[in-house]
């Protein structure tokens, strides 16, 4: 059992509340997801040359000033800082790096030369973080409520096929800008793994969650839309799940033909929120004259910013 929540604000004098609306959303849901949490906001785009890559370090008191200055020593100082150094944004065991290196650069060095470190995601609009803990506390822990963005996207993690550790908490992604949210149970994940492989497509886990979230970026990476690559998930994936979605400009939410794990939308003329439960959703401002359904199963709901 495990808990989802996104949100997305439609109107824009609210995007600087995004993750104070979201945090509550995100601790409600700590009693179905108890073990570790995770976030991904999506913010303001960075020109086409630029690229941002969000870190996560083994200890809280990591040498970030290290990093920056063995990437310097390795990439150059980057323009986008005046020639000082690069921009990287440090909190606690996360950091986000902003630089013009493409992810084909960046992440066979930090593998290699900070094999410790986890790149958690790469883009252009999208920062993502998660470790262990009560949702209260990783959301305390990492400031959620102060985020500004378009949409936002989370997790609440009760583990019950793989560890409970950062890299295997929720959100997963995959390519650029993409992530997904899991609630449920994927029954044939080696098979596709077994599959991807094959195409070169490495995975970091053993989590059942990566496999979908690498299966549908590939899919778009093929050419699919969004749209197009989860209409493949319905006939490839097979399970029980409610997956929740976001890319650079989208929201979306599907759930399988049995649709047996919860999901509520409540949307308002302000923003697009969604909850495995209502509970969560209870103290958004206007949510009683929200638009209020449960998802139909095997439906696409696409919301874009």
């Amino acid at each position: 059992m495990c808990g989802i929540v996104g949100l997305l604000i439609k109107n824009p004098a609210m995007r600087e509340r995004l993750g104070e609306l979201m945090t509550p959303m995100l601790v409600e849901m700590g009693s179905r997801g108890p073990e570790s949490a995770g976030l991904a906001v999506f913010r303001g785009e960075l020109p086409e040359s630029e690229r941002k890559y969000s870190l996560h370090a083994p200890v809280w008191d990591y040498d970030w000033a290290g990093f920056e200055a063995d990437f310097i020593e390795r990439f150059g100082v980057t323009a986008l800082n005046n020639g000082i150094g690069v921009p990287m944004t440090v909190k606690g065991n996360h950091a986000v790096l902003t630089c013009d290196q493409t992810a084909e650069q960046v992440k066979p060095w930090v593998k290699e030369r900070f094999p410790k470190l986890h790149v958690l995601s790469a883009g252009r609009t999208m920062d993502i973080f998660k470790d262990t803990g009560h949702p209260a506390e990783v959301a305390k822990r990492y400031e959620f409520a102060r985020f500004a963005g378009t949409h936002v996207v989370g997790h609440t993690r009760m583990a019950t096929e793989s560890a409970v550790t950062p890299d295997r908490a929720h959100p997963f992604t995959a390519g650029e800008d993409f992530c997904l949210v899991h609630n449920g149970t994927i029954s044939n994940p080696y098979m596709i793994r077994r599959k991807l492989e094959h195409f070169g497509i490495e995975f970091e886990t053993d989590n059942d969650t990566e496999a979908a979230t690498r299966f549908l970026e590939w899919r778009m990476r093929e050419g699919d839309d969004l749209e197009s690559a989860l209409q493949k998930g319905f006939e490839e994936l097979d399970g029980f799940y409610t997956f929740l979605i976001g890319t650079r400009d989208k929201l979306a939410l599907v759930r399988d033909a049995f649709a047996c794990k919860p999901a509520v939308v409540a949307e308002t003329d302000d923003y697009v929120a969604i909850a495995s439960e209502f509970r969560s959703l209870a103290k958004l401002p206007g949510v009683k004259n929200a638009k209020l359904f449960e998802p139909m199963p095997e439906e696409l709901y696409v919301w874009k910013v």
